[in-house]
């Protein structure tokens, strides 16, 4: 496979993780400003389709990444590299745990919503639990720091 070809399904990879990973902290930031548990269960939901998007991108992004390295002579033990390797095992592992947690509260809110639709003191605890909320943020700045290596390879 050519160079090119191989840039072209690592880009293709990382847009499908990033828009994906934008759209989820998107959905969850307006479950947030939501009050009623049927507005969130939606919300919260809808992030569920795109868990596939996610790691079908991520799984793009280090197969064609390491081949496309490997045909440009890049090495794998460069700093870059290993910090964007680092990065991508915090955002599997941390993705799981933030990602059971959401799953939780999405049920709490089904479970209401189905039992009268009234507001919770309960679901907004989960919604708002800082350590979610900082696991949520670190998943966007990890994104974020890839993304950076990817461009300028430092």
């Amino acid at each position: 496979m050519s160079v090119e070809w191989l840039l072209f399904l690592h880009l293709a990879g990382a847009f499908l993780y990033v828009s994906g990973a934008v759209a989820a902290a998107a959905l969850r930031l307006s479950a947030l400003q939501r009050e009623r548990p049927a507005e969130i269960a939606v919300l919260l939901r809808t992030v569920r389709p795109l868990v596939p998007v996610l790691g079908i991108g991520l799984a793009m992004v280090v197969v064609f990444g390491i081949w496309l390295a490997d045909r440009q002579g890049i090495r794998l033990g460069a700093g870059w590299i290993t910090a964007t390797f680092v990065l991508l095992g915090w955002i599997v592992v941390v993705g799981a745990v933030a990602g059971r947690q959401d799953r939780h509260t999405r049920e709490l809110a089904e479970q209401l919503a189905a039992k009268g639709n009234a507001a919770s003191s309960d679901l907004n605890r989960r919604l708002r639990n800082p350590l979610n909320l900082a696991l949520n943020a670190s998943l966007l700045v990890a994104t974020v720091a890839i993304v950076a290596l990817m461009v300028w390879k430092p």
